[in-house]
């Protein structure tokens, strides 16, 4: 089921757990992302880097979207650090429905400025949109920023930040990194619970790859809903790739369908961290083919659904049994 971002955020928030987003570039991350989900019943985000969509234009896209809409689970696509309205335009004219649009980069009025635009423009596609304040050190897919460049979010600008963007999910930078952490990860709690006390909307952490469990769980105790990974699966597809060089005679379908194995296993072990695990019943409510200017307004859905979702819960349950026989 091709899902909605906000709304997968938006319930995990409400349930206390948090929706893994994995980085792909192929059929072989695609796949892997949508057989861990299936196999555990969770909701997933496929996520795609403009470089990624650079090279793999629309046909890339349309391949996350059908595969998406054909899972057994709640999978929602989203376009990741769209540093230019170009990217943006590209992602939303392929028909991606949620974007970041990341000017991190920027001084903050500028970079409240570029938010404010690209999320009027998101909306009037309806698709939500992810920003960030504050910088992450770090490298990810091209992208560098060193220590230095690092700014810590604010939790008071977080407030003023969100009130003149109107965006729909903040990315937050309380000390995690792009990419591995070259020393042991010192994360600030204590301004994470600031920000989840004075804003309304699901956080997001980019540089969950490496993060110890203890330390994604206390964040999703304070409200980060989603988490960014791509280091580690894209390593694990390295390895298979590494280690088939040195074969006599190696099948280029066996290399594939070993790399899948690979990144599958990684993605399940962040499901399972995540906590998502046997919640995709909880996400029957929205689909994405279905979005419409409210599903874009940062209201979160009425907390009396919850007991309508535990009803429902044994139907779901049942009916996933079913299908995986």
């Amino acid at each position: 089921m091709l899902a909605s971002t906000s709304e997968l955020l938006n319930t995990a928030l409400r349930n206390g757990y948090a929706i893994g987003a994995f980085n792909v570039y192929n059929l072989e991350g695609v796949t892997a992302v949508i057989n861990a989900a299936e196999a555990l019943h969770s909701p997933a985000i496929l996520q795609l880097h403009p470089s990624a969509l650079q090279y793999g234009q629309s046909p890339l896209v349309a391949l996350c979207i059908k595969a998406a809409r054909k899972s057994l689970v709640p999978i929602a696509v989203h376009l990741d650090h769209s540093t230019s309205e170009k990217d943006i335009h590209l992602g939303l004219g392929a028909g991606i429905k949620s974007i970041m649009a990341d000017g991190s980069f920027l001084p903050y009025e500028q970079n409240l400025i570029f938010s404010r635009e690209m999320t009027k423009l998101a909306h009037a596609n309806g698709a939500a949109v992810e920003a960030e304040i504050g910088r992450i050190s770090g490298r990810e897919d091209g992208l560098t920023s060193d220590e230095k460049a690092a700014r810590m979010t604010d939790p008071v600008a977080a407030v003023e930040f969100i009130k003149e963007t109107k965006v729909d999910f903040l990315a937050v930078t309380i000390g995690n990194v792009h990419g591995k952490y070259l020393s042991e990860p010192k994360l600030d709690f204590p301004r994470l619970a600031k920000i989840r006390a004075a804003v309304s909307v699901p956080l997001v952490m980019h540089g969950a790859s490496g993060l110890p469990e203890s330390m994604i769980h206390e964040c999703i105790k304070f409200g980060v809903s989603k988490f960014n990974v791509n280091t580690e699966v894209r390593e694990a597809y390295m390895g298979v790739l590494k280690s088939s060089i040195s074969e006599a005679d190696p099948d280029l379908l066996e290399i594939m369908e070993k790399a899948i194995d690979a990144m599958r296993w990684v993605i399940s072990d962040k499901l399972q961290l995540f906590g998502s695990v046997g919640k995709a019943y909880l996400h029957h409510s929205l689909n994405a083919d279905d979005l419409t200017a409210k599903s874009t307004s940062n209201k979160h859905t009425s907390r009396n659904q919850s007991s309508f979702d535990q009803m429902l819960k044994p139907v779901y349950s049942e009916a996933f049994s079913l299908m995986v026989k």
